[in-house]
């Protein structure tokens, strides 16, 4: 998840796809009626499938990875400099956001999508949804309007678990034109990734933080509460938690209370947030045994479909091999 939803938050089977209904899992052909109820319950009937598809950059991500290509992107930073987009050919893709929030609304409309897709994370654990305030992506309710007025807007429902979110992102792809070959490409693929990481994470049993920093503290994940911690969690990936009870999403740490953070193997700091050579320079956390060890590493969140996920988890498999225990 990125740090730009911190202020909205804070406070492996093997079916490839998902079953009719929900996100939907039947092939809709060009002509004839489309229908796709979404992560807010929300049902889109259109005259036919959508095939000019504006997303939000973690989504088209998902939807690149199947083979479909929107029309735009707006993502939380700069596309350009993006290297999750650095395999995809972006030359007929119009960018009309390079910060969370900010979307040229005129470039947005000029592209002509028919289909505008975003996401939804829950407030809580039990999966409440906050269909009142702006969906994930946009600035405000205000903002949502404006999109509303320019094509359908569904969200894709980011929260529970990591497989059920792959599902419904892939679900949506299926319903979008995605060819049942790819889809099930990706899928070996990614068993295989989830099967080589298990096997790393337990032979290794390193302890994992994965956190966001910035000039207030440390914000460490909840492996529970995030889609993709709680997959790697089922592989044996143990992340640190030493407050499964706590607060929804993040444990928050004071920079002055750093040093109750100092329990991890392996550190995977949040691009958005302050970078290995800031940490060394916080007084509280220049002795982490991780980042005196040089066992930190920068994680950028990615598509939680089989293909980006089977991507994603071999570079975690591959920096697992790569560390050694600290400590215990």
């Amino acid at each position: 998840m990125s740090a730009a939803a911190l202020a909205a938050l804070s406070g492996c089977a093997s079916d490839a796809e998902p079953a009719a209904g929900a996100g939907g899992s039947a092939h809709s052909s060009d002509a004839g009626p489309w229908t796709y109820t979404d992560g807010t319950g929300r049902t889109v009937t259109l005259e036919q499938r959508p095939t000019r598809i504006a997303s939000f950059a973690d989504y088209a991500l998902g939807f690149l990875s199947y083979g479909l290509s929107p029309v735009a992107i707006f993502g939380r930073v700069k596309v350009a400099d993006d290297d999750r987009f650095d395999k995809f050919d972006l030359s007929d893709t119009a960018v009309v956001g390079n910060s969370y929030g900010e979307i040229d609304l005129e470039a947005l409309a000029e592209a002509a999508p028919d289909l505008i897709v975003v996401g939804i994370y829950p407030t809580d654990r039990k999966g409440t949804l906050d269909l009142k305030g702006a969906l994930y992506s946009l600035k405000d309710v205000e903002q949502q309007k404006q999109l509303e007025k320019i094509a359908p807007v569904v969200a894709i429902k980011v929260g529970g678990a990591g497989l059920d979110v792959i599902k419904s992102l892939t679900g949506l792809a299926r319903k979008l034109g995605a060819k049942d070959t790819m889809i099930a490409e990706a899928k070996k693929k990614f068993d295989a990734a989830a099967d080589d990481l298990s096997a790393v994470a337990r032979k290794t049993r390193l302890e994992v933080t994965q956190m966001y920093a910035d000039s207030d503290g440390i914000y460490v994940v909840k492996p529970y509460d995030e889609p993709e911690t709680q997959l790697y969690s089922t592989l044996g990936v143990d992340f640190t938690n030493a407050h499964p009870n706590g607060y929804f999403y993040w444990d928050i740490y004071s920079w002055e209370n750093a040093d109750k953070v100092m329990t991890g193997d392996v550190l995977l700091v949040n691009v958005e947030g302050l970078q290995p050579a800031d940490l060394k320079k916080q007084p509280t956390f220049a002795s982490d045994p991780a980042l005196v060890a040089g066992q930190v590493h920068s994680w950028n969140d990615t598509a939680l479909d089989y293909a980006s996920q089977a991507g994603h988890m071999a570079k975690l498999a591959r920096i697992l091999r790569s560390s050694k225990k600290l400590s215990g």
